[in-house]
């Protein structure tokens, strides 16, 4: 039997670039890339969460907005929901690779061309399409 998770995951956009993180080198799905985020709690609401994420992973405040995309992905050890929320950084604030192996500004039509998460597949051409 599959864990069930519930994952949120941050589209913050600067500048007609987003922002994406690579997962370490080690655990699971290593080394890919995908939008900064994290698990939600028990007793914790999505955005709530994704901002404690982002404190944690990035060392930043944002301001959560509109859900952009629900998905359901099915790995072979992990059934993953992802609610992908626009997000906006303070200002002033700069994001840091605290749990990440690296952060990378991307112009939304190069987001296609990396080695994201599988959960996270689906909204990258539609990202890249949008203007």
């Amino acid at each position: 039997m599959r864990r069930r998770v519930l994952v949120v995951a941050a589209l913050i956009e600067r500048a007609g670039e987003v922002l994406v993180a690579r997962r370490k080198e080690e655990g699971e799905r290593a080394g890919l890339w995908e939008f900064p985020g994290g698990k939600v709690e028990a007793g914790e609401g999505e955005r709530a969460a994704l901002a404690r994420e982002l404190r944690e992973e990035l060392g930043v405040r944002v301001q959560v907005g509109e859900l952009y995309a629900r998905l359901e992905h099915i790995y072979p050890d992990l059934q993953v929901e992802l609610a992908l929320y626009r997000a906006r950084l303070h200002e002033r604030e700069e994001p840091r690779p605290l749990t990440a192996q690296e952060l990378r500004w991307v112009p939304r039509r190069a987001l296609p061309g990396l080695p994201f998460c599988e959960a996270d597949v689906p909204v990258l051409t539609q990202l890249a399409e949008e203007p």
